[in-house]
């Protein structure tokens, strides 16, 4: 049976740029479950054939030590060379495995360009961070090849318009809509936007529960420091844990019939909760 991939489990996705190839293996072995070597923002214009070699280069090398690599190319505009894709295909037929995050993803037919020259094996992550990209989310998420969808929310404030306070309430239907094209084409659970405040790590998981609650399973980071915070903020506490295993317990030995636990009634979608709880106890064990 065909293995799931492991960008399918993975919890923090950590970008490192993709002209700075001495920081490559420092993010590999940071402990993120992803990291992104970086074609597109991170990259200045006059860098970008030097990073896609670099990073080329780097590939086979960076898979040997584990972690699972995503790369992010840059946009597929309309008239636009893909020479991303090109060079990618060459090192993914070489064997080392990777996985394209597709950025300004605005199109079921962008998803379709990607795996015309990747393959249709190799996992696609779509970057939603526009109002085209929201408008045609439907058709991006049902499109073969998507694993999870991403949320871009810096580009999409920027595309959109939209100035949004701390909390980024103005923000929620994006991600509620995210979070419903998941659901509705079972894929992995999608992957919230960057903290860009580094170093304060009470934003960072206060961000990363917020996204645990619309049902997101993982977060992109922009610096290593940021991948525990991560990590912990997923993790379920050690009472929810407890719970749903007293849960899963008091079903089992009621044959699926109703039960109570903690005078409160367990049924089936009750049961489901305790399971999805439970499975990230074991995707955040490390």
């Amino acid at each position: 049976m065909k293995q799931p991939s492991p960008l399918a489990q993975a919890r923090s996705f950590l970008f490192v740029p993709g002209n700075r190839p001495e920081r490559f293996e420092k993010a590999a072995r940071s402990g993120a479950d992803a990291v992104v070597l970086d074609l597109e923002d991170a990259v200045p214009p006059g860098d970008k054939d030097a990073a896609r070699q670099a990073v080329m280069e780097a590939l086979p090398g960076l898979a040997a030590i584990g972690t699972a690599l995503v790369v992010r190319i840059n946009a597929l505009a309309p008239a636009a060379d893909p020479a991303d894709l090109r060079a990618l295909a060459t090192v993914a037929a070489q064997g080392a495995p990777v996985g394209v995050m597709l950025p300004k993803a605005e199109s079921a037919a962008q998803v379709q360009a990607v795996l015309a020259t990747m393959g249709a094996a190799v996992p696609v992550l779509p970057l939603i961070e526009s109002a085209a990209g929201w408008q045609a989310l439907p058709a991006i998420a049902a499109a073969p090849g998507v694993l999870r969808l991403v949320v871009g929310h810096i580009d999409f404030m920027a595309d959109t318009g939209l100035q949004c306070g701390e909390d980024e309430a103005e923000l929620a239907p994006l991600r509620f809509a995210v979070a419903m094209a998941t659901r509705l084409n079972a894929l992995a659970p999608a992957v919230d936007g960057v903290t860009v405040a580094i170093h304060d790590d009470a934003r960072l998981r206060l961000d990363t529960q917020r996204a645990l609650r619309f049902g997101f399973g993982a977060k992109l980071c922009i610096h290593p420091r940021q991948v525990a915070v991560v990590h912990e903020a997923l993790a379920p506490s050690a009472e929810e844990a407890d719970w749903a295993r007293r849960v899963l317990a008091a079903d089992a030995q009621a044959g699926g019939a109703a039960v109570q636990v903690d005078g409160r009634m367990v049924d089936l979608p009750v049961v489901l909760q305790a399971r999805r709880l439970l499975a990230r106890v074991r995707d955040t064990a490390n």
